[in-house]
C-alpha cells in the first residue's frame, strides 16, 4: 500500500532532549500493523542525534513505530552553541 509520512520540526536548545511521540512522525502504510513500521534516519540531526532511551549516549540509525508509540526515542542535542529545529527526515 501507500506510505504516509507526517513528520513535524522539533526545536531544541542546547542540552535539550526531546522523546518522540506521534505527534512527531507518525506513518501509515494502510496495514492494520503499524507497529511493523520502521523509520531510517537519512539524515542525522545537525546538532545531536537520535537515541533510544535504553542506550542514552548512542546514536541510533532506525527505530520502530512501536518505539514512537512507546515514547523510546529522543532527538538529543549535543551542547554545541545554537538551538535549531531539526526535522526528521
Amino acid at each position: 500500500g501507500d506510505i504516509v509520512l507526517l513528520a513535524k520540526p522539533v526545536t531544541l536548545t542546547e542540552g535539550d532532549r526531546v522523546t518522540l511521540t506521534t505527534d512527531v512522525p507518525v506513518a501509515t502504510d494502510g496495514t492494520s500493523k503499524p507497529e511493523k513500521l520502521l523509520y531510517a534516519v537519512s539524515l542525522p540531526p545537525v546538532r545531536g542525534q537520535i537515541e533510544h532511551i535504553n542506550y542514552p549516549g548512542v546514536p541510533i540509525s532506525s527505530y520502530s513505530q512501536l518505539d514512537v508509540v512507546a515514547q523510546k526515542v529522543s532527538d538529543v542535542h549535543d551542547n554545541s552553541h545554537g538551538a535549531g529545529k531539526e526535522a526528521l527526515r
